[in-house]
C-alpha cells in the first residue's frame, strides 16, 4: 500500500501518527506501506507495485499532470483507493479525484463529541461496530451528499452535537467502484488519538481489505 501524505493547504497534526498507526496495521496484518510525501511516486512505473493508494489527510493540490494521470489509470485499472479524512480537501479542480472520494469537503464545526449510526454491518469497515458509536473527532460536511452515487457506511447524528449542517442524512463513510477499482473513504481522523483506537484502526483495516480486494 502507498500512503500519501504530501499537503499544500491545511495540514493535519494527526499525519504522523495516522502514517505510524497505518505501517503497523501493515506489520501485523501482512501487507506492506510505503509512506511518502513525493508525488513523484506517482509514475506509472511507481504504482505498478501497489495494490491500494491511500490518501492520509491530503490537502489542496497534491500531484502534477502526470501524476494524476497515472492515478487515474492505476484506478481505472482496478487498483484499490482508501481516502482519510482530509483527502475530500483535496485537488478540488480535478473532477476524477472527486468522483474518486466521493465527496467534496465543505466545512465542519469544532471537534465535539458525538454518536454515528452504522448504516450497514456487512463490509470489513463497520462489521466490528456497535449499531450506534460513540466518539470524538471533527465532523465534516460536504457540499453534496453523495449518497445516490455511494453506498454509505456511517451516518452521524446531528441532534447529538452542535453545528452540524447537512440535515438527516449526513453521510460520513461510504464505498464504491464508480472509477474502475474499489474506493473506501472515511471522514474520521482528525484527531492524533484517533490513530490509537482499536474501533477506529479496525474501520481503517477494512476500508483498506475492501479496496484491496477489488
Amino acid at each position: 500500500m502507498l500512503t500519501y501524505s504530501r499537503t499544500t493547504g491545511f495540514r493535519h497534526e494527526s499525519i504522523p501518527a495516522g502514517v505510524a498507526a497505518l505501517r503497523d496495521l501493515g506489520r501485523r496484518h501482512d501487507f506492506e506501506v510505503v509512506a511518502t510525501e513525493d508525488p513523484a511516486a506517482f509514475s506509472a512505473a511507481e504504482l505498478a507495485g501497489f495494490t491500494v493508494i491511500t490518501f492520509l489527510s491530503t490537502s489542496g493540490p497534491v500531484l502534477d499532470d502526470g501524476g494524476r494521470a497515472a492515478l487515474e489509470r492505476f484506478v481505472r485499472d482496478g487498483g484499490g483507493f482508501v481516502g482519510i479524512h482530509g483527502a475530500a480537501t483535496t485537488e478540488y479542480d480535478w473532477p476524477f479525484f472527486g468522483d474518486l472520494v466521493g465527496a467534496r469537503f465543505d466545512g465542519h464545526p469544532e471537534v465535539q463529541p458525538a454518536r454515528i449510526v452504522i448504516s450497514r454491518h456487512d463490509h470489513p469497515a463497520t462489521a466490528h461496530l456497535p449499531p450506534v458509536w460513540e466518539r470524538t473527532d471533527e465532523w465534516y460536511e460536504f457540499r453534496t451528499n453523495p449518497r445516490d452515487a455511494v453506498t454509505v457506511l456511517l451516518t452521524v447524528d446531528e441532534s447529538s452535537y452542535a453545528g452540524g449542517g447537512m440535515g438527516d442524512d449526513h453521510p460520513l463513510a461510504w464505498h464504491h467502484g464508480n472509477c474502475g477499482g474499489r474506493s473506501f473513504y472515511t471522514a474520521l481522523g482528525h484527531t492524533e488519538e484517533s490513530y490509537a483506537e482499536p474501533a477506529m484502526l479496525a474501520h481503517l483495516l477494512g476500508g483498506i481489505r475492501y479496496a484491496a480486494t477489488g
